[in-house]
């Protein structure tokens, strides 16, 4: 498959068949996640994976939508480790992370699997549920599985839109 074919094919998945993901799949996944770049190579990046059913339940019910993460073959709770904020003034970890999940979700459409971001969590519960130390920042849930919905087609800006060269033209 092309690259930019996997980018228009990956969506947010909302609806999983209850389906373990197979652990060399899971592998790939976070081979992916590894070679992702990181903010000065600090490869901040920490993955908690949850594939136990009691545990994906309990993570599921922090969610916003506990109905649909809790049947997904994982869960993944992506953290940093890093508090660093570079010279433009961002933290390393939420962007970071951003890249490495984006991989992760890139990697899963590649191989027939659908992955959702999931930003509406209890970060509390989420923390007690996985044993995540407090020095540790959990940036975001995203889930893994294999789909039972079809994919929409979002609705996107045209490139005309979003891009302007050389000066803010927009």
């Amino acid at each position: 498959m092309v690259l930019l074919d996997i980018i228009r094919k990956r969506y947010s998945c909302r609806s999983y068949q209850q389906r373990p993901v197979e652990q060399e799949k899971l592998d790939q996944l976070f081979e992916a996640a590894r070679l992702a770049p990181s903010a000065k190579n600090t490869q901040d990046w920490r993955f908690v994976v949850a594939t136990d059913e009691q545990v994906k339940r309990q993570l599921a019910t922090v969610t916003n939508r506990p109905d649909v993460f809790e049947k997904a073959g994982a869960i993944i709770a992506a953290c940093s480790n890093s508090d660093y904020i570079m010279t433009c003034g961002q933290p390393i970890g939420p962007i970071d992370i951003a890249i490495a999940l984006e991989h992760i979700a890139l990697q899963a459409t590649e191989l027939g699997l659908g992955t959702c971001w999931i930003g509406s969590f209890e970060t509390q519960k989420v923390r007690t549920i996985l044993a995540i130390p407090d020095d540790i920042e959990i940036i975001e849930l995203m889930t893994v599985g294999y789909p039972a919905d079809t994919p929409k087609q979002p609705n996107r800006e045209p490139v005309e839109k979003i891009v302007c060269y050389d000066k803010w033209k927009f």
